[in-house]
């Protein structure tokens, strides 16, 4: 059994590897004790490294990366990247649909280790929007309309929003989004991944 270093003060990239960490593991839905039975490496290790208090080694880390499909490299550089607590209006990621003309804006972007992200919506007058699937089942979606009138169907079940109005509701299967007011629709999606 290899020994590891005990974190006496917690570096910053250590902190979100163990974060990283313990997102991957979730993400694949496995319990610690699988992740141990997937590794060799004992469920109170492995406990103790999500919770930054061991450091772990590079076998240890090898093993880990090896059971998640990573490289090592990947996983130091997603951690090496730190996480801003403010993102400027100038920084916020834009695009447009070249179909539809759709306009979504990455007000705060999803990033390693935090589960959750914020998108500004536009939508021109008599737009229609549609996705056939979610990208991840399950998805928690808190959508607040800032301006206009949206009709949107969530598998299937019709809604009508207007400004100051908000949506709920948890994303497995197709969505609809449409604008009938003059003027546009503006409006804002709270995402957050289980």
């Amino acid at each position: 059994m290899e020994t590891m270093p005990s974190i006496a003060t917690v570096d910053p990239i250590e902190e979100r590897m163990a974060l990283r960490l313990a997102e991957l593991r979730r993400d694949r839905g496995w319990s610690l004790d699988e992740l141990a039975g997937r590794t060799g490496i004992s469920r109170a290790t492995l406990s103790r490294i999500e919770r930054t208090e061991l450091s772990p080694t590079a076998a240890i880390l090898g093993k880990l990366c090896t059971a998640y499909g990573w490289t090592m490299s990947r996983l130091v550089a997603d951690a090496e990247r730190s996480l801003p607590n403010m993102v400027r209006a100038g920084e916020q990621l834009s695009w447009t649909d070249p179909g539809t003309g759709y306009r979504r804006r990455a007000i705060s972007p999803p990033a390693p280790g935090l589960r959750g992200e914020m998108i500004e919506i536009r939508l021109d007058t008599g737009m229609t929007v549609e996705f056939a699937s979610s990208p991840v089942a399950g998805l928690e979606h808190h959508l607040w309309m800032l301006e206009g009138v949206l009709e949107i169907e969530v598998e299937g079940a019709p809604y009508r929003l207007e400004a100051g109005d908000c949506l709920r509701y948890l994303l497995s299967g197709s969505t609809r989004f449409h604008c009938p007011s003059q003027g546009g629709a503006r409006y804002a999606i709270a995402i957050v991944s289980g």
